[in-house]
């Protein structure tokens, strides 16, 4: 039977995890970097509902999805995460929430410009307008979108452009959420651009 929330999804979805797993689990938890962060005592010794309460209350119900979904493919737990996303299908279609918790259009068969993300929707724009590249590339990696190798690799890049290009070409491939953290240190960086492409 589907669970009835997004909540007792997620709980679900722990509960079922190996203790191995959820360990896994736990640790993606204690290592995001991303805003809002969860402390060590939140965390340590908890069990699944406890750890599915400390997920909703920190970061809403829906946004609680995508973030357990992120964690579950991080720890190697791939199955589990699209799992969740098929339990949780309807609920989130009632919720009407972001494609951010729900599988990438690509992957649903739609195209529509509606449904693209805003880097794909300004992707030329953007591989050809954005200057300030090296403190994105330095959050990109301090987010853990991008590893060293490919920082290291993108960096000797000699021209802006082959490096936003290289981006495309690499982690933006790897779904919304790196596209999510992708547009949050261009809006930092590179402010009156994506205003400017907001507005269009």
């Amino acid at each position: 039977m589907a669970p009835k929330t997004i909540k007792s999804a997620i709980a679900d979805a722990l509960e079922n995890l190996s203790k191995e797993n959820f360990k896994k689990f736990c640790t993606r938890l204690l290592d995001r970097r991303v805003e809002p962060r969860v402390r060590r005592r939140q965390v340590e010794g908890k069990t699944y509902l406890e750890i599915t309460d400390l997920l909703v209350s920190t970061f809403t119900e829906v946004k609680a999805l995508q973030v357990t979904v992120d964690l579950l493919k991080e720890a190697r737990c791939g199955d589990d995460a699209e799992e969740l996303l098929k339990e949780t299908a309807a609920l989130r279609s009632e919720l009407g929430s972001s494609d951010a918790a729900r599988p990438s259009a690509g992957a649903s068969g739609g195209d529509t410009m509606a449904d693209k993300h805003f880097v794909d929707k300004h992707g030329k724009a953007l591989i050809q307008r954005v200057s300030n590249i090296a403190p994105i590339l330095d959050g990109l990696l301090f987010e853990g979108v991008i590893q060293q190798e490919s920082y290291d690799n993108i960096r000797v890049l000699p021209t802006t452009q082959m490096k936003m290009r290289e981006l495309y070409a690499g982690c933006l491939k790897a779904g919304p959420n790196c596209k999510d953290v992708f547009l949050k240190l261009l809006e930092e960086n590179e402010k009156y651009l994506i205003e400017e492409l907001k507005n269009k």
